[in-house]
């Protein structure tokens, strides 16, 4: 579910209309519901209580430090893979001692900016970072609390740029060397084991994954504690699908599971092993919180396609290009009923054929400065955007009821030309 909504002929964000923003903030923009988000993180928390969970949002499918402020106030976690979201996260008021850091390459830098900040763990995951840490956590006189993140060797049947649990991919220790390293890491000065994580990949459609992942990670706590290693925290990573509209068409509804169903099988297979867990959504809690709202410069008619040329670029969204995605796309002024509608390409202006939205889509008969909302928009959108084609950067809004306020402002061209100086060589071409 998602508050965005046809109401009186337009469509809302909660209890703006959509047409109001763009009319004050320029098009394209990006446009996240506060409503939504909250209801989204509140299903996980629910979903999970009385199993000592935290839910640690993940801040790479949407790092706007308003939205991450959204869900410190509901006692949000976080999840960072670098220094700059470790940044983001403490700024937008999510404690040190609820961050987890992950990632596979972690620097000096920020290893050190991690543990001077007191994170709660950091997932380890290889042996030339279980060293390195060791090194920077002796340097700073502290010590580095761990997780060895597991390679369990489990398909999670999602996008082959998404998946992260296979043993032909670049994260995680393999699991059957997970006694070898934690054998070794309780020996490292400035190392404390403090448990194991495992995260298979994003946009996971079927339990079946997480429970081949999960048991397997019982067994390696049955194991570990069998060799004498506390393990007392076990971060389950994320990766829970959302629908993106791909049966719009034919009104099916698309089933994808719950937060519920994926605690039920934490429950099932982790439940009585007395363990605190982590838990990282991110794109399940903001991706149906988020649409691209965007205006339509031309209607070209093609030799065999008709083309909406729209202002949004695969700069602002490179999902569709980048993944194949699906993203459903609909007009901001609600068509009449029993419009006759015609098949479309939904296009940008990027010199890129792969500048596509949608291809072959069923639209109602639009014309220049017709607005179109992008949904399900809210992850890997804002955040993966760029100034190809030197293009300016989408600004990003969030509504909370009735209000609304610009929480990343369109940054121009010009401001991305005055951070380019020319070398001494150069005479002033002014």
């Amino acid at each position: 579910m998602n508050h965005f909504q046809y109401r009186d002929g337009q469509l809302y964000a909660e209890d703006v209309p959509l047409a109001r923003i763009a009319d004050d903030v320029g098009t394209p923009f990006y446009c996240y519901s506060t409503a939504t988000i909250e209801r989204h993180f509140k299903a996980y928390s629910e979903a999970f209580r009385g199993l000592n969970a935290t839910i640690c949002y993940a801040v790479k499918a949407n790092g706007n430090i308003a939205v991450i402020r959204t869900l410190a106030e509901l006692g949000a976690g976080a999840d960072v893979v670098s220094g700059g979201e470790l940044k983001r996260a403490i700024i937008a008021g999510i404690p040190a001692e609820k961050i987890v850091y992950s990632g596979v390459g972690k620097t000096w830098d920020e290893m050190a900016q991690a543990l001077s900040a007191g994170v709660m763990q950091v997932n380890v995951e290889s042996e030339p970072e279980l060293e390195l840490l060791s090194e920077v956590a002796q340097a700073l006189d502290t010590t580095a609390t761990i997780a060895i993140r597991i390679n369990p060797d489990v398909d999670a049947r999602t996008h082959a740029k998404i998946t992260t649990g296979k043993q032909e991919n670049k994260f995680g220790i393999e699991w059957t060397r997970a006694h070898e390293v934690c054998a070794r890491a309780a020996l490292m000065p400035g190392i404390e084991i403090g448990g194991l994580a495992v995260h298979i990949g994003s946009q996971i459609s079927d339990l079946d994954p997480f429970r081949d992942s999960y048991v397997r990670l019982r067994d390696l706590v049955a194991m570990l504690r069998s060799d004498g290693h506390e393990i007392g925290c076990l971060d389950l990573g994320g990766g829970l699908g959302i629908p993106y509209g791909e049966n719009a068409d034919d009104e099916a509804e698309e089933t994808y599971p719950t937060p519920a169903d994926l605690a039920a099988v934490v429950r099932k297979t982790l439940g009585d092993l007395g363990c605190r867990l982590l838990l990282e959504p991110g794109r399940s809690i903001v991706g149906n919180a988020g649409v691209l709202v965007t205006r339509v410069v031309y209607v070209k008619e093609g030799a065999m396609r008709t083309f909406a040329i729209v202002d949004a670029g695969m700069n602002d969204l490179i999902r569709p290009t980048l993944y194949d995605a699906y993203h459903a796309i609909e007009p901001v002024t609600q068509p009449a009923a029993g419009a006759t509608l015609r098949e479309m390409d939904i296009v940008g202006p990027i010199c890129e054929t792969g500048d596509t939205f949608g291809t072959g889509r069923q639209m109602p008969s639009l014309k220049s400065d017709d607005l179109l909302a992008i949904r399900t928009a809210g992850a890997y959108g804002a955040v993966q955007a760029s100034i190809y084609n030197a293009r300016a950067l989408v600004p990003e809004v969030l509504v909370r009821g009735g209000d609304f306020g610009i929480v990343r402002e369109r940054i121009s061209v010009d401001d991305f030309i005055a951070r380019e100086p020319f070398p001494q060589w150069f005479s002033d071409p002014t």
